[in-house]
């Protein structure tokens, strides 16, 4: 599959194991490559985010995204169906912190680096570029692009949809800025 991607896709998969690395972490997982998509430059996806304002909203994602990391992963969705029974998430988090300290709960996923060195990928990670090749197959491209990866982000449920869509970038919204609700490529 990774033969189809273009070079703007390429250097987003690139991109989100550098931010693994820097991060400390040991896989590459959905927000890797959100960070990755903000960094680019000239790519379909990185128009599409400027034109819905995500560019001037970096920190703030950044923010969101390390806020849920501080969570253990979870979304809104997750804190609110424990909260219907009766679990204050806040609670939990402040006292694992104040017990193993700050970000204690953040998912680091130690020990899973292979002998090759490289960094595996989550599972959600590996569905957004399965979600990606879909959303090209579904456009009719027969390359898979940085703007199919910012598509499969907005589809797949959890914490990258959520923060795109608390910045206004929504699947539908991508959609149209790109394909004019055509099916076809209408910017770039």
């Amino acid at each position: 599959m990774f033969e189809r991607f273009t070079q703007d896709a390429r250097a987003v998969v690139t991109g989100a194991v550098a931010h693994c690395e820097r991060a400390g972490e040991q896989r590459v997982d959905e927000a890797h490559l959100l960070l990755a998509l903000l960094e680019g430059e000239g790519g379909r996806a990185a128009s599409a985010l400027a034109a819905l304002g995500l560019t001037e909203r970096r920190d703030a994602v950044e923010r969101d995204l390390a806020e849920a990391r501080r969570r253990g992963g979870l979304t809104r969705a997750d804190a609110e169906a424990l909260a219907g029974l009766g679990i204050d998430l806040t609670e939990i988090v402040s006292r694992v912190e104040e017990a193993h300290g700050q970000g204690a709960l953040a998912a680091t996923h130690a020990g899973a680096v292979r002998r090759s060195g490289r960094r595996p990928f989550t599972g959600g990670a590996k569905d957004v570029l399965t979600r990606s090749l879909r959303a090209a197959l579904a456009h009719g491209d027969r390359h898979i692009g940085d703007e199919h990866l910012l598509l499969a982000l907005t589809a797949r449920p959890g914490v990258p949809s959520e923060v795109l869509a608390d910045h206004g970038v929504t699947y539908a919204a991508v959609e149209d800025l790109l394909w004019g609700g055509s099916g076809r490529a209408a910017a770039g």
